[in-house]
């Protein structure tokens, strides 16, 4: 299957998780306040690091999120599967909750600046993972399938890298440009 199917999938899984987030009803948002107060000190402790240090634990976090979802794709695509719906349900939660408390205005200065990087990044690194899992699934019950799995893996690794790269500028705008839109 091509890679550009892939992308596809992704994006319809994430818009799956979207949808569902931005169709959670209210009610469940105080089962979420103890989550909620635990990112709120998150943020609280990252506000009070210097940047750079902040910098670099978006770069960890978001390349070690994509790297281990990648990892662990041969387990049914579970991890991907779960990274799309699962970040595209927290967006729309999240969309909903800053629109009700500030505007949408402010949603879009909080998103756009690093979403532009960070959300493609995101889409084509659980894309990749999509591909190499199932053609590590195929190749496992399908013998004629294992001839193609290094090329499966040498493809989808250069998207990876492409991926991977993506999160430096969406950590940096993050880092810096972001908080001054959003004061």
């Amino acid at each position: 299957m091509s890679y550009k199917r892939w992308l596809f999938i992704a994006i319809f899984l994430f818009g799956i998780g979207l949808v569902l987030g931005l169709a959670t009803p209210a009610g469940i948002t105080p089962l979420l306040a103890e989550d909620i107060a635990a990112l709120e000190e998150l943020a609280e402790l990252l506000a009070s690091l210097p940047q750079s240090s902040v910098l670099v634990i978006i770069l960890i976090k978001n390349v070690s999120a994509v790297l281990i979802s990648f990892v662990f794709s041969p387990i049914l695509c579970l991890t991907p599967v779960m990274a799309l719906t699962v970040n595209g349900w927290l967006l729309g939660l999240v969309a909903i909750s800053v629109v009700e408390e500030q505007s949408l205005g402010y949603l879009l200065a909080g998103l756009l600046p690093h979403g532009i990087f960070e959300l493609p990044a995101l889409i084509m690194g659980e894309a990749v993972a999509l591909s190499f899992g199932t053609a590590v699934i195929l190749a496992l019950f399908k013998k004629e399938k294992r001839s193609l799995l290094l090329p499966n893996l040498r493809h989808n690794l250069r998207y990876l890298a492409v991926a991977l790269a993506l999160f430096l500028p969406a950590a940096i705008v993050e880092t810096y440009i972001t908080p001054l839109f959003l004061r």
